[in-house]
């Protein structure tokens, strides 16, 4: 049986959430975003070394996949900036969820793809891995927890029961 991975979420970093939320409602429709500011994370690391990337996000869903808005609030290094520039917007990674979190992220290491960013979100392992020269983005793995599967749930609610309303296109989480 081959590799195959079930794409879940497209990911764009922006300079702004709200614009680039009412950026996309306005040309596709999407939405609400639900908004996770200042996001926190346990063990962070960037290329191995211990980091503290400050940064919020923006989920919305749309059919089967979902969309994520990313901004990061500081200047230091990241995977986010290792593909977009501070002020620009540009794609960012393509996620999974992963049942066996250590064979997915040993499917791309084997193959010379380095961990760009990793660590605890919660109970959930997360690895950003760097496919950008590949693939002209990063890969996401994201460890298969029943918090990031209500997570997802709760975003996929939030879509179906949206009444369009613009003014209700940012939700504040948490």
């Amino acid at each position: 049986m081959s590799f195959q991975p079930r794409i879940i979420q497209y990911a764009w970093v922006v300079p702004d959430l709200a614009e680039a939320a009412r950026r996309w409602h306005a040309a596709t429709g999407i939405g609400p975003f639900l908004v996770n500011r200042d996001l926190k994370l346990d063990e962070p690391r960037y290329r191995g070394a211990p980091s503290a990337t400050r940064f919020s996000t923006a989920v919305a869903q749309h059919g089967e996949v979902q969309i994520e808005l990313v901004e990061q609030h500081d200047d230091g290094p990241s995977a986010y900036r290792d593909t977009v520039p501070a002020g620009a917007t540009g794609f960012h990674h393509v996620a999974f969820i992963a049942e066996d979190f250590a064979a997915d992220l040993a499917h791309y290491t084997g193959q010379g793809f380095a961990v760009a960013a990793d660590g605890l979100f919660g109970p959930m392992r997360y690895a950003y891995v760097d496919t950008s020269a590949a693939l002209g983005h990063m890969i996401e793995i994201v460890e298969d927890k029943p918090a990031i599967r209500a997570f997802f749930a709760a975003v996929r609610k939030a879509a179906e029961r949206w009444d369009r309303d613009p003014a209700t296109l940012l939700r504040e989480l948490g």
